[in-house]
C-alpha cells in the first residue's frame, strides 16, 4: 500500500533528487552493446532531440525507435503498459487491484496466436524489433541504477520487460459513449429526451427512439458498473492530471488537410496535420526518424505504439483526423434468479464464461479477482438482487481488434493501394490523409463498423440476443476520395459522410461542430497559391466561427451595467489572440451565458443529466432571449474585471489562459520536487478555432488540450516540411529536450523537420552507435 510518508520529502528522497537534478542526464553517446540486435545501428540526435535512426533492417530501425523512446520516456510508456496489463498492485499495493481486475477484464480471451497470425511477417518482425529495443534499454537501466529515471528511484519501483502477445492482449477499458447512452435513457424516463440535443445534437440529424424491450425507468448510472472506477489513487490527494489522461470526448478531435500541386507555390502537395490530445501531463507524441533499406520515414509517435502515427516515408506523407464510428453498446442482461451466473439470451439461459486471475500485490498476499464475460462481451456489472447485469460490446474485444501493428504496416507500405492492406489491420476510426512524390492526394476513411442485427446504438439495448452484432466492417465499407478535382481535402471532425450517404450505415451520430472546418475551408478555398507558411499560419489560427454569430447578438441598447462590455467587444475581430483582451471579456461571457441558458432550460430533475451546452444550440437559444445575452455581458465584465484588473487596456486571454504541464503523479511531493512544472505562457484559441486550446475541466481557465504535435509537409522537398512537439523529446528534467519546445509551441515559431541525410548530419547534436551483445565495446 502506498502510505503517505512514503511521499513525503524526507532528508534521503531531498539529497536523492537535489543532486539528480544538478547535472544533465548521464549521456549514451559512444558505442553501446545491446542484445536484440541484427546489426550495429546508428542514432543521431539533432540539436532539437528528435533522434535519427540508421540501420540495415527494417526490424533493427524499429528496435531504434523502441530504445529511444525508452530512452526518452520509459516512465511513461512503462506506466502506460503496466496499467494496461492490470499489474499496478504487484508495485504499488492493493489500493491498485481493483484498476488491475478492470484491466484484466479488457484482455482478450481468445487465441493469441490466432491473432499475432492476422499479422503479415514483415510487420511482426517490425513490432517485435520495436519490443526488443524497449527492452534493451530497461536491461541498460536494471544493470545501472545511475541510468534509472528519477520516478523509479523516488517510488523504489523497477519497469517491466515487454512481450509481443501483450500487444494483441490488452483491449483497454475506456468508457466511449456508454455515458451519452445512459444520459439518453434516463432522460427518456424523464419524458425530456428532447434536452439530448442541448448536450450533444445528433450529427447526421436522427429521431431518438427507446429501443424495444429496454426499460428506462430501470436505468441508472450504476449500470456502468467497474467504468466509473476512477482515477489511479497514487498519494494522499487525486493527480494533476491522470497517469492515463483521456481526451475528453467532447474536445476529441484534429485538424488535418491536403492541397494538390496544382494549388500550392511550388507545384508540390502540401499535408498538414494537428492532432488534438489532452495537454498537461505526458507529452503524447515522440518524434523519431527510420531509415533501412526500403524503409524511410520520420514524425510523431505514440509512446509506447510501435511505428509514426503523423509523418511521412520518402514517398509519401499522412495524417489523421478521428473520424466517427459508434464502436460499443452497452447491453441490458436479465440474471436468472435462481442461479445469478445465468443470464437469458436467445430464448433461454447462457452460463457466464468465468475467468478466476490471481493478481500480485506488493506486501501483500496475491487477490483473486472473477472475471465474467457473456456472448456480447466483458460484464461491467453484476447484481443478483436486481436480477440485473450489463455488458459493454466493443470493437477493442473483437477478434482482430488490436491496432498496436498498424502505424508500422502504414510506415511499410509505398504508395496508395498498398496502404490498403495496412488498413486492414487499423481498428480505430480515422480519417487518414495522404499525399505522395507523384502529386496525388487522397483520403480514406478508415476503422471497424460493428454490424448490429438492429438499432442505432444510441441507447443502451437488452441483451437477450435482438440486438446483437454480426460482426463488422472494414475501411472497404467508408467513404475515401483521390485527386478530389477542388484541389484540396480536409477533415475537422465533421461531419463529412458524402450527402449521398445511405441512412442505414451510418456509423455514428457524434460528429462535431463544424466550425474548425468550415474556416480551414474558407482559407483553403481563398488560397490558390498556397504554401507552408499558408498552412502554419492556418493551424495557428484563431478566428472563432462562434465569436462571431455571438457578436451580432450584442444589443443595441445594452443596459448599464453590459454598456461596457459591448463598447469592448463591438470593435473586436473575433480572433482569440492571446493578447486580446476582448478575447478574454468573449470567454468570461460565454461561459456565463451557458451556465444562464441551462438554468433557464433545464428542468430541476434533468439538471445532472444536462450540464453542458453546445455552441450552436447555446447561439440558437441566445438569439431569442436578450435580456440574457445583456445579463451576462454585465456579469461577465464584473468577472473580468476581478480576474484581471480594474483596467480593461491590461486585459488579456493569455494571462487566463495559461499552458502549464507537470508530471502526472505531482500530487507526490517528491515527484513534484524532481519535477519542475513547465509554466510561464499563456495561450490564444479555444475548443472552436483552428488553433484549438480548450479548456481543462473544473473552473480553471487553463489550456486542458489541442494540438501539442504539428507538422506542415512539403511533399518530396522534405527538408521544407516544419514541427512541433510539446512540451519536448525527453520527460527528463535533467535534459536541455525536457521543455525546449515549450515557447516556441505558445509562440507558434515551427522546426525544421531534417530528413535528408546531409540535413540531418548538418543538425547533428549526438551520435552513437548500438551494436549486437558480444560485438560491443
Amino acid at each position: 500500500m502506498l502510505h503517505r510518508r512514503q511521499f513525503l520529502l524526507g532528508s534521503a528522497a531531498t539529497a536523492l533528487v537535489s543532486t539528480a537534478c544538478r547535472g544533465q542526464m548521464r549521456g549514451v553517446a559512444g558505442s553501446r552493446s545491446v542484445s536484440g540486435l541484427s546489426a550495429p545501428i546508428e542514432i543521431i540526435d539533432d540539436r532539437w532531440g528528435v533522434p535519427h535512426i540508421r540501420a540495415q533492417t527494417k526490424a533493427d530501425a524499429f528496435f531504434g525507435q523502441g530504445y529511444v523512446v525508452a530512452r526518452d520516456r520509459l516512465f511513461q510508456i512503462d506506466l502506460g503498459h503496466r496499467r494496461e496489463l492490470g499489474r499496478m498492485a504487484e508495485a504499488f499495493g492493493p489500493e491498485f487491484t481493483k484498476h488491475d481486475a478492470v484491466a484484466r477484464l479488457f484482455h482478450y480471451r481468445g487465441d493469441l496466436e490466432a491473432e499475432l497470425a492476422r499479422v503479415p511477417m514483415e510487420v511482426r518482425d517490425c513490432v517485435a524489433g520495436y519490443i526488443a529495443g524497449v527492452n534493451a534499454r530497461i536491461a541498460e537501466v536494471e544493470r545501472n541504477a545511475g541510468e534509472l529515471p528519477l520516478e523509479y528511484r523516488i517510488l523504489g519501483v523497477m519497469p517491466l520487460r515487454w512481450d509481443i502477445r501483450d500487444m494483441v492482449r490488452a483491449r483497454g477499458s475506456a468508457i466511449g459513449n456508454a455515458d451519452d447512452e445512459i444520459r439518453r435513457a434516463k432522460l427518456a424516463a424523464l419524458g425530456l429526451l428532447e434536452l439530448d440535443a442541448v448536450v450533444a445534437p445528433l450529427r447526421p440529424a436522427w429521431k431518438l427512439t427507446v429501443p424495444a424491450g429496454l426499460d428506462v425507468a430501470k436505468v441508472s448510472e450504476a449500470d456502468l458498473g467497474v467504468l466509473q472506477l476512477g482515477r489511479l489513487p497514487f498519494g494522499p490527494e487525486t493527480p494533476t492530471h491522470d497517469p492515463d489522461e483521456q481526451l475528453d470526448r467532447s474536445q476529441a478531435g484534429s485538424n488535418a488537410w491536403t492541397v494538390a500541386g496544382s494549388r500550392t507555390a511550388t507545384g508540390r502537395p502540401i499535408l498538414a496535420n494537428d492532432p488534438h490530445l489532452g495537454i498537461g501531463g505526458f507529452g503524447p507524441r515522440h518524434v523519431a526518424h527510420l531509415t533501412a533499406p526500403g524503409l524511410d520515414v520520420i514524425g510523431g509517435g505514440a509512446p509506447g505504439l510501435p511505428g509514426i502515427m503523423q509523418g511521412h516515408t520518402d514517398r509519401f506523407a499522412f495524417g489523421r483526423t478521428n473520424f466517427h464510428i459508434d464502436q460499443q453498446d452497452l447491453f441490458v442482461i436479465e440474471l436468472d434468479p435462481n442461479d445469478p451466473e445465468r443470464y437469458r439470451h436467445d430464448g433461454g439461459w447462457k452460463r457466464f464464461e468465468r475467468v478466476e486471475e490471481m493478481i500480485p500485490v506488493k506486501d501483500g498476499p496475491p487477490q483473486k479477482v472473477l472475471l465474467r464475460y457473456a456472448v456480447q462481451g466483458p460484464v461491467i456489472m453484476h447484481d443478483p438482487a436486481k436480477a440485473r447485469a450489463t455488458v459493454l460490446g466493443s470493437i477493442g474485444m473483437q477478434p482482430g481488434g488490436f491496432g498496436a501493428f498498424s502505424m508500422v504496416a502504414i510506415n511499410l507500405a509505398r504508395d496508395w493501394n498498398s496502404l490498403k492492406d495496412a488498413f486492414k489491420l487499423h481498428p480505430s476510426p480515422t480519417n487518414f490523409h495522404y499525399a505522395d512524390v507523384d502529386g496525388n492526394h487522397g483520403w480514406q476513411v478508415i476503422g471497424f463498423v460493428p454490424q448490429r442485427k438492429k438499432g442505432d446504438g444510441l441507447m443502451p439495448v437488452p441483451g437477450d440476443g435482438a440486438y446483437d452484432w454480426n460482426g463488422y466492417r472494414d475501411f472497404r465499407a467508408l467513404p475515401s476520395a483521390f485527386n478530389p478535382k477542388k484541389g484540396w481535402f480536409a477533415s475537422a471532425n465533421q461531419n463529412n459522410l458524402p450527402a449521398d450517404w445511405p441512412r442505414d450505415r451510418i456509423p455514428a451520430f457524434s460528429f462535431r461542430d463544424p466550425y474548425r472546418y468550415e474556416r480551414v475551408a474558407e482559407v483553403l478555398a481563398s488560397q490558390p497559391r498556397h504554401s507552408v507558411a499558408d498552412s502554419v499560419a492556418l493551424q495557428f489560427d484563431t478566428l472563432s466561427a462562434p465569436a462571431k454569430q455571438f457578436l451580432a447578438l450584442l444589443p443595441k441598447r445594452p443596459s448599464a451595467g453590459a454598456a461596457s462590455a459591448v463598447k469592448l467587444l463591438s470593435g473586436w475581430d473575433a480572433r482569440l489572440d492571446k493578447d486580446s483582451g476582448a478575447a478574454a471579456l468573449y470567454e468570461i461571457v460565454w461561459r456565463d451565458l451557458g451556465r444562464r441558458m441551462l438554468t433557464a432550460i433545464v428542468p430541476e430533475q434533468a439538471k445532472g443529466l444536462v450540464d453542458e451546452i453546445a455552441p450552436s444550440e447555446l447561439l440558437r437559444r441566445a438569439a431569442s432571449r436578450p435580456a440574457m445575452v445583456d445579463a451576462a455581458l454585465a456579469s461577465g465584465w464584473a468577472e473580468a474585471q476581478r480576474l484581471l484588473g480594474s483596467d480593461p487596456a491590461t486585459w488579456r486571454w493569455g494571462t487566463l489562459h495559461q499552458v502549464q504541464i507537470s508530471h502526472p503523479l505531482s500530487s507526490i511531493p517528491a515527484i513534484a520536487a524532481a519535477f519542475p512544472p513547465i509554466e510561464g505562457e499563456g495561450s490564444g484559441g479555444d475548443s472552436y478555432t483552428v488553433m484549438a486550446r480548450w479548456l481543462g475541466s473544473g473552473p480553471s481557465w487553463r489550456v486542458g488540450g489541442g494540438a501539442s504535435y504539428l507538422q506542415v509537409i512539403d511533399v518530396g522537398d522534405w527538408d521544407r516540411s516544419v514541427m512541433l512537439n510539446l512540451p519536448g523529446q525527453s520527460n527528463d528534467p535533467r535534459s536541455s529536450h525536457y521543455r525546449d519546445q515549450y515557447t516556441p509551441w505558445t509562440k507558434g515559431d515551427v522546426l525544421p523537420m531534417t530528413f535528408s541525410r546531409a540535413a540531418v548530419d548538418a543538425a547533428t547534436a549526438n551520435r552513437w552507435t548500438l551494436t549486437p551483445q558480444g560485438n560491443g565495446k
